[in-house]
């Protein structure tokens, strides 16, 4: 089922949240669709709040739409929400952490977690959701990760002026098996998830960092994988992908013998389950479609070949330096390479055809490259849900 037709979650009393570093809105659309309500996205980016805006209708519920706020998390003060906001969600930027980037971790300034945390202090919510890229749990960022969870463990222990890091760290470890201390402490969990596992037609590696305040009696579980490749492994050899698609299977996979899947999983989606029913962008135009315009200068060079259509797309990525030429491009079935439109891209980060995106091409390419898939969001976000609502805490 296509990600627009799938039904919000039915609650009568749909949970106050609060979404920092919102970007184009996957992560708070995703929250939304599981039961979430956000009072405010927060987001410095112009065009990204430009996005935002443009698309509230897809947060609407009856009680309201939320408030666009583009400035500087750092400027907040949150104290406008305190009281209300029940939940704090949110993507601090990804830049000092990626595979691809600098990755200068705490020492680069773009690193936002210590506010990611100051909301959490300040807020006191039931709980939380950050979430980042998997270049977060390489080894050499694994005592400043350590230093993250920590943090968000025992928000209220802020650090001193001038204090390093590294000594706020040890006075958070002799905190953490202390009995002393305030009550604010919250258990915190994290998950190296792949989207594809969640039905997102994109292998996609995200970190996933759940926390619950330490008096709520959350018995909280990621999510088991929904999709699987073993799945569509078995479905190209018995040849359902193909017939699906309405074209014959490739020599060698009629009716061949498939791996074992686990049963009642579904498979992986691909590209071209993504792209389905849009229109050639070269030859047949946009169709109706926003955001869905030819892009042309596709060129592959060693490490950038593209994305085959017959399995998940690489992940889709924003680039420091322009969009590279292999991770935002597609290998057509006539085995030429052109990049994705932005319709296509959205697609494959599962946002319903019904979400604008503002810019240019590489502009929306770069909000939706930094987007976390909406059914990943949406995934985690009604396990959360399900256990807040378990623990008794959605209500009063």
């Amino acid at each position: 089922m296509p990600p627009e037709q799938l039904p919000l979650r039915d609650r009568r009393d749909r949970m106050l949240s609060l979404e920092l570093f919102a970007g184009a809105g996957g992560l708070a659309l995703g929250m939304h669709q599981s039961g979430f309500r956000p009072l405010a996205l927060l987001e410095r980016d112009r065009d990204s709040c430009d996005t935002l805006r443009m698309n509230l209708d897809a947060f609407g519920d009856g009680s309201g739409s939320p408030r666009v706020m583009q400035a500087d998390v750092r400027d907040i003060d949150y104290s406008e929400f305190a009281g209300r906001v029940r939940f704090v969600t949110g993507g601090p930027p990804c830049q000092p952490f990626s595979l691809g980037g600098r990755h200068r971790g705490r020492e680069d300034s773009r690193d936002m977690f210590p506010e990611a945390v100051r909301a959490v202090r300040e807020l006191r919510p039931l709980g939380f959701l950050f979430e980042n890229v998997r270049g977060l749990l390489r080894e050499s960022f694994a005592p400043y990760f350590r230093y993250i969870v920590l943090q968000l463990t025992h928000p209220d222990l802020a650090s001193f002026r001038g204090e390093t890091w590294e000594e706020h760290l040890r006075r958070l470890e002799q905190r953490h098996f202390s009995r002393t201390g305030s009550n604010l402490r919250y258990n915190v969990l994290f998950r190296q998830m792949n989207a594809a596992d969640y039905g997102v037609p994109q292998k996609r590696y995200r970190v996933m960092i759940v926390g619950f305040r330490g008096d709520i009696d959350a018995d909280f579980r990621f999510p088991e994988p929904a999709c699987s490749r073993q799945a569509l492994v078995r479905a190209k050899r018995g040849g359902e992908y193909w017939k699906q698609h309405g074209m014959p299977a490739p020599p060698g996979q009629e009716n061949a013998s498939g791996p074992d899947g686990l049963i009642g999983i579904g498979r992986w989606r691909t590209v071209r389950d993504a792209l389905a029913g849009l229109p050639d962008p070269l030859s047949g135009g946009p169709g109706g479609f926003a955001n869905h315009e030819f892009r042309d200068g596709a060129r592959a060079y060693r490490g950038h070949s593209g994305s085959v259509l017959d399995e998940p797309s690489k992940a889709l990525k924003a680039g420091v330096h322009g969009v590279p030429g292999g991770e935002n491009a597609m290998i057509s079935d006539d085995g030429g390479l052109r990049y994705y439109t932005a319709r296509e891209g959205a697609r494959l980060q599962t946002f319903p055809d019904s979400y604008s995106f503002s810019g240019s091409w590489s502009e929306s390419m770069r909000q939706i490259g930094n987007a976390v898939p909406v059914l990943l969001a949406r995934a985690v976000g009604e396990s959360v849900a399900e256990s807040l609502e378990r623990a008794g805490a959605c209500h009063g």
